[in-house]
């Protein structure tokens, strides 16, 4: 399975915004974005204009980024995206919010996207009772997501059940009982409800062209 491997912290940098890709760092002053808000490289200092294109691009690699989605599968999410009816740019959000490691970071049961992945793979997760250790796997409204109970003796998890939740907060979208360790997904989100800093319609153009 693909996936980034590089220093997350560069790509924070890239985008000068915290991406929160690292949990508990992102919150401190060891905060490579704190450090040094501008981006990584030898001219990362130097004055920076970007074209139309550019401007566009830029806002889909951050996008990818937020959900550690890589090109090829960020690609078909638009495709379905765009297939679907309705507004493309808020529905394409809505997927991407709908995967599997995006619900278990919302609920508060990992402290990033890719703890939640790594969880998911490792297959202390389940989605209706049922064991699935895929991280892009679509939730729908109704379903139910948990810990393994044989899971639950996880530091992680006993750090979460002791503090009461997760540090995310889940939305009006989301149910979570964090003494049970489980949520489920009431319905799709709204696009006031989703709180990543991403232009849709930039990216919406981006594939237009």
């Amino acid at each position: 399975m693909a996936r980034y491997r590089g220093p997350v912290c560069r790509l924070c940098r890239r985008e000068k915004i915290k991406l929160y890709l690292k949990g508990d760092r992102c919150y401190t002053d060891k905060c490579a974005v704190a450090r040094h808000p501008y981006p990584p490289g030898e001219h990362g200092q130097g004055r920076q204009k970007y074209t139309e294109y550019g401007q566009q691009l830029r806002e889909k690699q951050k996008a990818r980024r937020i959900y550690g989605v890589m090109e090829r599968q960020f690609k078909r999410y638009f495709k379905e995206a765009d297939r679907r009816r309705g507004v493309t740019g808020e529905i394409l959000l809505q997927l991407l919010e709908s995967r599997l490691d995006n619900i278990v970071y919302r609920l508060g049961f990992a402290r990033s996207r890719s703890e939640a992945r790594q969880l998911v793979r490792h297959g202390h997760i389940r989605v209706n009772n049922r064991r699935v250790d895929i991280p892009s796997y679509l939730t729908r409204a109704g379903d139910q997501v948990s810990v393994r109970a044989e899971s639950r003796q996880l530091p992680l998890f006993k750090e979460i059940l002791e503090s009461g939740g997760g540090a995310a907060s889940p939305g009006e979208w989301l149910e979570v009982d964090n003494e049970n360790l489980s949520g489920r997904v009431i319905r799709l989100p709204r696009r006031e409800e989703i709180d990543v800093p991403i232009e849709e319609h930039l990216i919406v153009e981006l594939y237009s062209r």
